[in-house]
């Protein structure tokens, strides 16, 4: 069984940052990608990042790139989200999701809310 507990929501000005910590339990040496979404309530859940098992390939949604990082620390099996420049449309919850071969394991997400 894997489990994920994502950290590190708030609400935080415009322009300011936060990092999001996203803690994986179980199997951890065979999961593959792992990703960051978000979801504003009414709309679908969006990725918004993903690293690779070994954390050398990394991919980012347009509306984030240059703004977000994602990375990962193998020996304390923890992902995370250094998000930078913050808008007023990054509000959403965000989440981490784990792969384990076909298998979707997903955190059940921390809130973050930038407004002034």
């Amino acid at each position: 069984q894997v489990q994920l507990v994502e950290s590190g929501g708030g609400l935080v000005q415009p322009g300011g940052s936060l990092r999001l910590s996203c803690a994986v339990s179980g199997f951890t040496s065979r999961l593959s990608v792992m990703s960051w979404y978000r979801q504003v309530p009414g709309k679908e859940r969006e990725v918004v990042a993903r690293i690779s098992s070994g954390g050398g390939s990394t991919d980012y949604a347009e509306s984030v790139r240059g703004r977000f990082t994602i990375s990962k620390d193998n020996v304390k099996n923890t992902i995370y989200l250094q998000m930078n420049s913050l808008k007023p449309e990054d509000t959403a919850v965000y989440y981490c999701k784990a792969l384990l071969g076909v298998l979707e394991y997903w955190g059940k997400g921390t809130p973050v809310t930038v407004s002034s």
